[in-house]
């Protein structure tokens, strides 16, 4: 596979492949003095003109529109390592705008010096600005490092020019002396834009970059952005006769990372392959063409200490500075990874604090295979030192996996024996790692637990298969165990089980492993063994309550999770296990929300995410959850730019069993709120359809009925909640009988009451307030007080309506004071700003007749008073007028957060990205949507319905 034009090219035209290196006449100008044509070699066509495409060539759109942006401004930086599609970009873009204005192309080489970089610059631009006739005289080019002079004629020339001239510099970083491009840097800055240079390199070349960022004159074009995306990725395949089953094209996604030059290995090797999703579960980055392509292309231009670096930091799936210099013992090891990572691509941080790096899933495996290539004493003192780090920071699964690796049997058995509630799995957000050697056979029957730290190390790294028969060799051998013991290995044994059937999906053993677990206890006792001692109690607790709380969420049967998180997350204080604190309480937290506690969800939501045991990348799903809470709470409290940008925030979490539901909520009722009723509708009906437990179901049938009424099809939401409603009834008088769930004290009156509602609002809005009356269920008795508190208020306010409406004024009020009784303490806004239209003049109306609630009822229909005043009227037909020049990808990705309250550092860590590259952005948004400050961005973006 070719190299983005690594080499030299034929040039495309036929006939001479030569240029004379000396000046050309150029019209209106003499010959330019001072180089003779006799001491320069002949330049090759092959560098002034673009490289040949790739075939099959994939045209890729979103890059194509992103460099026709970028070269709006003066200056345009591709960059990314080998193989990142650089060049095949370059070219594409270059074929596809032609002439108009003219291009000039240069490919730098090797050794490339000032007088032969301006030879072909010269030669570049003459080329350029004579296929021009109508431009007038041309300016005279020097063809070697020019006098201060002829920069001045040569820039005086082009900002004389009707056009710009956009220049192509390809592999611009083989130039290695920051003088041999002063003179363009001079021409950049006094061409008044008439000269659009844009820079192909593997990182950052020679230039004043730092200037033309902070001048918001710099667009960057990285390789998270030249990375394929899924469906580029399957465009790909397609291209190249693949016949990659669709489930299979997110595993080669994720194996490739996206790398263009991986992919096209990948896709010319499946090619041959009769079963190509197969194949890509064996396609790793050790096979001899990528491993050979990763070795000269990557690893050979490093300098040897990051190399070295980079292959024995292999030996963690990621790490952070401290752990780099403990493995490698050198103390420079955390900036060398700081200083690979800025290039991207290969080497990629999490934007943490500290930061915490990942290889490349293909180079990872080239570098664990040189790893396996040491002196076994060598790599088993990489191991040693690894697993002492992570035990020394409270890491005990990684520490358990490298203490195995390193086969120190007795500190795995001693680290499953004191920490095993913490290697229970719950984040498989992350890269596997490959299984630790077996230990001998005599090892295991001398120390039956060692088989046990075994499978919790497999189970860590979700091999089901492999943990589950190290259990069963474990139970084999613990026969003849003595007493305590013997206890202790069932705790531990009981603690697996448990782990491997949540992992398998099977609720009901995970029930009966979590009471089994629960039942165990450990007798205080040293015995013959010193490791033997009393368990806590509060460990099987925690370890139990915590996987139950997830079986029940996963169900949707919200009540009974919130339940056993609040009680596993009592016992993982008491036993001082923070990795299950972490778990408990964010979904606590999400539960919380979901019930209607804003208050005490983000309390603890913020205490979730303060929590420091998760680092690097292993607790995405947990502070997700977080996350998804803070989102709630802050739609119900009418906050929709906070709440839009924690849902950004909450990540794999959206995705999560349970969590999914809830996610679709919030991200529908953002996108209607936003004037996108085809999106949210499509949102809410495929969330329903895989919905799990009732509750969360009532809910998002409820929303879609709603949202259907609200867009004129009432009589699709009447079937839609009766069918809805017949279903809930049937499945109360069902729960009636005994079950062992049935213990959330809720049964089906919640969800009855959520449609009952959602029934009302929609006769209220087909104009029929008897029908809308008799829907609406009691939300003040006995029975309604186990509703989630969004249902409760949102019928208090739709009974206070009904009131006024009917005349009863009196009523009306006395109604809306209980509901803001309700509401206040969480501060609920939403039931109020966004119910039915007539809800601002009855808060009017009560801060005339006397209220306990007067600032927040004067806060109200102040609010609303502005909205109506600067929101813009419904236009069918979209924003009054469209962007003179659109938004990029990222730009519109960075305009999401916008809407948050986080600062440009805090967004830049979000998207690892540098500050001034989000700041280039931010300049970039306010420039395009006419914006002097965030709030007017935003407010102008919302207008014309960007976000």
């Amino acid at each position: 596979m070719p190299e983005e034009a690594d080499h030299v090219e034929v040039a495309e035209t036929p006939g001479d492949v030569t240029v004379p290196a000396g000046p050309a006449p150029s019209r209106g100008a003499g010959p330019v003095t001072g180089a003779d044509p006799a001491a320069l070699p002949p330049l090759l066509a092959s560098r002034l003109a673009p490289a040949a495409l790739p075939e099959p060539v994939l045209v890729r759109p979103r890059l194509l529109d992103r460099l026709a942006q970028g070269v709006a401004a003066p200056v345009t930086l591709v960059s990314g390592p080998a193989g990142w599609g650089k060049t095949t970009l370059l070219a594409s873009w270059a074929r596809a705008v032609g002439d108009e204005p003219p291009t000039a192309w240069v490919t730098v080489e090797e050794g490339d010096t000032g007088t032969r970089l301006w030879s072909y610059l010269a030669a570049a631009l003459r080329a350029a600005a004579e296929g021009v006739p109508d431009e007038g005289p041309q300016p005279p080019v020097p063809d070697r490092p020019p006098r201060p002079d002829q920069l001045e004629l040569l820039a005086a020339a082009l900002a004389a020019r009707e056009r710009p001239v956009r220049l192509v510099l390809d592999d611009l970083h083989r130039i290695t002396d920051p003088g041999a491009l002063t003179g363009l840097e001079f021409l950049l800055r006094h061409a008044e834009g008439r000269l659009r240079l844009v820079v192909g390199a593997r990182f950052d070349p020679p230039l004043a970059l730092h200037r033309w960022r902070l001048a918001g004159e710099l667009t960057e074009v990285g390789p998270d952005e030249l990375a394929f995306t899924a469906e580029e990725v399957a465009d790909l395949l397609v291209a190249h006769g693949v016949p990659l089953p669709a489930a299979a094209v997110p595993r080669l996604h994720e194996r490739t990372g996206g790398w263009p030059a991986g992919l096209r290995f990948a896709a010319l090797a499946l090619r041959a392959q009769a079963d190509p999703a197969r194949a890509v579960e064996r396609f790793t980055g050790d096979q001899p063409d990528v491993a050979g392509y990763l070795r000269d292309e990557v690893l050979a231009p490093l300098h040897p200490a990051a190399r070295d670096v980079l292959r024995r930091t292999a030996i963690a799936t990621a790490v952070c500075a401290d752990l780099a210099e403990a493995v490698t013992g050198r103390s420079d090891a955390g900036q060398v990874l700081a200083d690979l990572s800025r290039v991207g691509g290969f080497l990629q941080h999490d934007g943490g604090s500290p930061p915490w790096y990942r290889c490349h899933p293909l180079l990872a495996d080239l570098l664990r295979d040189e790893l396996g290539r040491l002196p076994a004493e060598e790599l088993r003192d990489l191991h040693l030192r690894a697993a002492g780090w992570y035990g020394d920071h409270d890491r005990p699964a990684e520490a358990l996996r490298h203490a195995l690796a390193a086969g120190e049997w007795n500190r795995a058995t001693e680290l499953l024996i004191a920490r095993w509630p913490e290697l229970a799995p719950y984040d498989r957000d992350r890269p596997a790692a490959p299984a630790p050697p077996e230990p001998p056979a005599e090892a295991v029957r001398r120390d039956p637990e060692l088989a046990l730290a075994c499978a919790a190390e497999r189970a860590y790294d979700g091999d089901v298969d492999a943990a589950a028969g190290y259990l069963r060799r474990a139970v084999d051998q613990a026969g003849a165990l003595p007493e305590p013991r013997r206890d202790r290995f069932r705790r531990l044994a009981t603690a697996l089980e448990l782990t491997l059937a949540r992992l398998a999906g099977d609720h009901a053993e995970v029930r009966r492993a979590a009471a089994r677990l629960l039942a165990t206890r450990t007798a205080v006792g040293p015995g013959d063994d010193p490791r033997a001692g009393a368990g806590e109690d509060a460990d099987a607790g925690a370890v139990a309550g915590t996987a139950l709380g997830l079986v029940g969420l996963a169900e949707g049967e919200l009540p009974v999770a919130a339940e056993r998180f609040t009680a596993a997350l009592d016992a993982a204080r008491r036993a001082g296990r923070p990795r299950t604190e972490l778990v408990c309480a964010s979904r606590s937290a999400l539960l919380t929300a979901a019930r209607g506690g804003l208050r005490a969800a983000e309390r603890t939501a913020r205490e979730a995410l303060a929590m420091p045991p998760c680092q690097g990348w292993s607790c995405r799903l947990d502070c997700g959850h977080a996350y998804l809470a803070l989102a709630l709470v802050a739609w119900h409290r009418d906050e929709p730019a906070e709440a839009a940008a924690n849902l950004t925030l909450a990540g794999p979490a959206t995705t999560a069993p349970g969590a999914a539901a809830l996610a679709a909520l919030c991200r529908a009722e953002l996108l209607a709120a936003d004037g996108e009723p085809a999106a949210a509708l499509r949102i809410l009906a495929e969330a329903r359809e895989v919905s799990p437990g009732r509750e969360l179901t009532a809910a998002l049938t409820a929303a879609e009925a709603q949202l259907r009424a609200a867009v004129g099809d009432v009589d699709s939401a009447r079937a839609l909640l009766s069918d809805a409603l017949r279903a809930a009834t049937e499945a109360g008088s069902a729960d009636a009988l005994p079950s062992e769930r049935a213990d959330d004290g809720a049964g089906s009156g919640g969800e009855v009451a959520a449609l009952g509602v959602a029934l009302a609002r929609v006769e209220l809005r087909a104009g029929d307030r008897r029908a809308a009356g008799r829907a609406l269920p009691d939300w003040s008795g006995p029975q309604a007080e186990s509703w989630p508190l969004p249902v409760r208020l949102a019928a208090g306010v739709l009974d206070a309506v009904l009131a006024h409406d009917s005349g009863d004024d009196r009523r009306a009020g006395r109604v809306l004071e209980q509901v803001l009784d309700l509401a206040e303490p969480d501060g609920y806004r939403r039931v109020f700003t966004r119910a039915e239209p007539g809800v601002r003049d009855l808060l009017a109306a009560h801060l005339d007749s006397g209220t306990a609630h007067w600032a927040t009822v004067s806060d109200l229909v102040r609010g609303a008073d502005e909205r109506r005043s600067v929101e813009p009227p419904e236009r069918p037909g979209g924003p009054e007028r469209a962007l003179d020049e659109p938004l990029t990808e990222r730009e519109l990705t960075i305009l999401r957060y916008l809407q948050s309250i986080l600062s440009n550092v805090e967004i830049a860590s979000e998207l690892s990205l540098s500050v001034n590259t989000v700041k280039t952005h931010v300049r970039n948004i306010y420039r395009k949507l006419d914006a002097t400050r965030r709030r007017e961005a935003v407010r102008r973006a919302r207008e014309l319905r960007l976000i």
